[in-house]
């Protein structure tokens, strides 16, 4: 792979989480041939299984799996070739059923698959400059027929705003209790979802009238961080790499990405957005933000916004968050915790 990697290390500050060599997870009578190996593949790549027999057992066959998922057998200790275009980024755990005299034993390891996307550096321009409510710790931004809503967090001191962005004029709050920490929020199908940071719990409001009309539980152990939606789907962040796709109806999960620039894991993504089919994602604690595929989690642009900061008064401003798409107007609306401005932009290669 081409040396790209600088734009994640310049821009988005990322340590690659490397997996070094791969990790054996189980050690029995038979072992994957990891003698080649790579440290990482790429989607285009291909995998030869193998497996290892230092007992000299008599060997009948041996069944494969990726991901828990059976990819194929052979006879004996015939070697299996495997395609990776089909799997999603991360690491992609490996198990092998050896059957022989009769019993069986398994083995297992695991691969990184990371991404063969080069990101694009890309540019803005500031259309305007609004201000921004320097008691607002913002964790979620976004417009609804028109209309700027705002998630913020700290325990006693969350909210859902909706109000108007040019003048800071607020038309509605609803302020939650002060043992929910707020998060992000999304609206879909005339509702507003919003999510609460270590609770585990959302809530479900008329998108109209801002009524609370359903709590929900989390059904996974994950942390609540931003929100999006694709009009069919919610895809919400929980501090990790990962991007989850919720069904907005049941609440439940259904599957997630990892989101890799290059070679390398970006961790803590925070505030989402759907735009033009792609994912605009702040990165905590990083003035940068990420264009994601979210069919696949790569990184395809990165949005340098540190020359934004300088721009913000505020002496207690935390980090850049909070992202929003006008369909209106078609540009993107930015601001960040505490930040005492809220800058309207465009963004072009």
């Amino acid at each position: 792979m081409k040396n790209y990697n600088f734009l994640s290390f310049i821009l988005l500050g990322i340590t690659i989480l490397s997996c070094g060599d791969t990790k054996k997870i189980d050690s029995t009578l038979f072992s994957f041939d990891e003698s080649k190996f790579q440290a990482h593949y790429l989607p285009q790549d291909y995998i030869e299984l193998g497996i290892l027999n230092p007992n000299s057992k008599e060997v009948d066959s041996v069944a494969y799996f990726v991901n828990d998922a059976k990819i194929g057998s052979k006879k004996g200790l015939e070697k299996l070739s495997f395609e990776l275009k089909n799997q999603k980024l991360g690491y992609q755990n490996l198990k092998a059923v050896v059957y022989y005299n009769g019993e069986n034993a398994p083995a297992s390891t695991r691969i990184e698959l990371v991404s063969n996307i080069q990101p694009k550096l890309l540019k803005y321009k500031i259309v305007n400059t609004y201000p921004h409510d320097i008691g607002s710790f913002t964790e979620g931004l976004e417009f609804y027929k028109d209309t700027l809503y705002e998630s913020t967090g700290l325990n006693g001191k969350s909210f859902l705003r909706k109000y108007d962005y040019k003048t800071g004029k607020i038309f509605q709050q609803v302020d939650l209790d002060s043992k929910y920490f707020g998060e992000g929020i999304t609206f879909i199908n005339n509702k507003v979802y919003q999510l609460t940071w270590q609770n585990k719990t959302g809530f479900i409001y008329n998108a109209n009238t801002l009524k609370l009309e359903k709590t929900f539980a989390y059904d996974k152990d994950i942390e609540g961080w931003g929100m999006t939606n694709d009009g069919k789907y919610i895809y919400q962040t929980d501090k990790t790499e990962k991007i989850w796709r919720m069904n907005p109806d049941t609440q439940k999960m259904i599957d997630y990405v990892n989101v890799y620039s290059e070679s390398s894991k970006i961790p803590s993504i925070n505030e989402l957005e759907w735009i033009n089919g792609k994912i605009y994602t702040n990165v905590w604690q990083k003035d940068a933000i990420a264009i994601v595929n979210p069919t696949t989690g790569a990184v395809e642009g990165i949005l340098d916004m540190s020359a934004l900061r300088e721009l913000v008064k505020n002496p207690e401003a935390e980090v850049l968050n909070g992202i929003a798409y006008n369909p209106k107007t078609k540009t993107i609306f930015v601001t960040g915790k505490n930040w005492d401005k809220m800058f309207e932009i465009t963004v072009s290669e």
